[in-house]
This record gives C-alpha cells, structure tokens and sequence, in this order.
C-alpha cells in the first residue's frame, strides 16, 4: 500500500508538472510536537528520490525567530524569554516579505536566501537556506505558516496548500517533554512538562483557533514516516 508520504510527494510533483514555470508553495503546521517537522522533510526527501533531482526544499519557520539580542530590547524580556516561540516572539513581516518573494520571484530569476536556525547558538543564521533555480517545490513549515492574523495571513493566502497535521494531545505531549530534555532546553521532564503547559500548548491553542482552513488534513501517526 502506498504510503502517505509517497502519495503527497506524487501529488505535488504532478502539480509542478503542469503548472510551468510557477513554483508550488506548501505549508504544513500542526501543534507543537506534531510530526509537521519530520513530515516535511520525509516528502521533500521522496519528491527529490522521485524525481531525481533536488527540485523541493524545505524552508522551516523557526528562522524567523527574534534573535536573543532583539529579545532582550523589549518591554518585558522575562515574558519574551519565557514566551520565545509565541507568535509575537518571531518576524513575522520579514516572513511575509520572504514568502512573497517567492511566489513572485521565479526559478528562472535566481538565487534567493533566507534565514535557518541554529539550535547550538539557539539563535537565526542569516542567508543560510539557498533557494536555487532547480528548487520548485518549496514546503515550508512551521506553527504559524497558515495563521490567519496580521501579518501572517497574507503569507498564508500565497501557500498553493496548507496541509495540518492532526495529533493526539497525549502523544503530543509525550513527545514535546521527550524533545525538551534531549535537546538541553530543560533538564528534567517535570521542567520540560512545565515548559510545555506554559508555552508550547498555549502556542498550539493560538493556532487552532486562529488558522486559515487547511485545504488537507493529515493524522501524524498514520505513516510510520512521520510518527516520530
């Protein structure tokens, strides 16, 4: 039986093969500890296998975080360290003015960089994602990518598709304390269940309550691609 990441892979190579010169754009959001991370980049993986070339791209949100230094500078900077994943605590227009380059820019016209994330520094790396001519697949991903509040919405209005990704609240939890203490934001799981409660959650309640209507929606566990 084919699997779900074959089957969304096919699909959008089958839009790029009639669609030109256009790129095809697809964000996929889901709550924290969703799988929309390992989802994105098992289709981009699958697209390249079957085309044989890197013609997709993964292009993660988290980029646009404020870096500490900007965090720092604002009003209540315990609150924004507290909250640094909210919506608030990334930029927003400078994702929008990427995402809009994109779909305006066309492959034939260049190259064009954005930001990615360094988890050692913990802070964004400037110009470090290359979006090459041969890059017609672009899946970016991320909480906020089809939010449907300023200035957010208007990137969200240029994805080709928005593509959510469902999870059980309890595995989602199970998997964002798992994640906080492997990766040294908490030292223990009652820290890391206490992050989550304070911040990861309320972050995943503002999206569900304020996204665009998802044109797919996709069960994390139902591949075993993406249930991780």
């Amino acid at each position: 039986m084919e699997s779900t990441v074959e089957s969304l892979a096919t699909e959008l190579l089958r839009r790029v093969n009639q669609g030109g010169e256009q790129r095809v754009l697809v964000g996929i959001c889901g709550i924290p500890a969703s799988g929309k991370t390992s989802l994105a980049h098992a289709i981009v993986a699958k697209i390249n296998e079957l085309y044989a070339s890197p013609v997709a791209i993964v292009c993660g949100l988290d980029g646009w975080h404020l870096s500490r230094s900007v965090l720092a500078t604002m009003p209540d900077p315990e609150r924004a360290f507290a909250r640094r994943g909210a919506h608030w605590t990334f930029d927003g227009q400078g994702y929008v003015d990427f995402v809009q380059k994109l779909k305006t820019i066309g492959p034939q016209d260049g190259v064009l960089k954005g930001p990615t994330f360094s988890h050692s520094t913990k802070d964004p790396v400037a110009d470090d994602l290359i979006i090459e001519p041969h890059h017609r697949i672009i899946v970016l991903e991320g909480l906020y990518v089809f939010l449907s509040v300023p200035p957010w919405r208007t990137a969200a209005e240029l994805l080709d598709e928005r593509w959510f990704v469902d999870v059980d609240i309890a595995e989602a939890r199970k998997r964002i304390v798992a994640r906080h203490v492997r990766t040294g934001v908490t030292s223990s799981e009652e820290a890391a269940l206490e992050r989550a409660e304070m911040n990861d959650f309320p972050n995943g309640e503002f999206v569900m309550a304020n996204m665009l209507e998802p044109t797919r929606r996709i069960t994390s566990l139902d591949d075993p691609a993406i249930a991780i």
